[in-house]
């Protein structure tokens, strides 16, 4: 039984799964939005935004505590001057995900993956 183990192990192992959640989120901060698939999309949503979260601080410990995820020092810069302030009245829900057509070659159901506007 699954019992209080959360998370999909998206058949990588733990320190792959890490460096694509890493890799996704440097990703959507810089675009502002990903395509992905929905299993990867559903587990980058709360990494993202306990990393916006974290952000939001403003402060040096919470620019510290971004960059030990985020190795980009330019996604980090953006992130805290331009991202983070933004959702400064927003309590949480900073992410959303759409559905899109299934993918041709393998058939997996494909996600795009965005941040909200501040003005939704």
């Amino acid at each position: 039984m699954r019992h209080m183990s959360s998370g999909r192990k998206l058949n990588r192992n733990s320190s792959h799964r890490i460096a694509l959640a890493r890799s996704q989120a440097t990703s959507l901060f810089r675009h502002g939005r990903i395509k992905t698939t929905v299993a990867k999309a559903k587990n980058l949503r709360p990494y993202v935004e306990k990393l916006i979260t974290t952000a939001k601080g403003g402060d040096l410990h919470a620019r510290r505590l971004v960059l030990r995820e985020i190795h980009d020092v330019v996604v980090v810069r953006k992130l805290m001057d331009e991202i983070a302030p933004s959702f400064s009245a927003r309590p949480g829900g900073y992410t959303r995900i759409y559905r899109l057509e299934t993918r041709r070659g393998d058939g997996a159901q494909e996600a795009l993956i965005e941040l909200v506007t501040s003005a939704a």
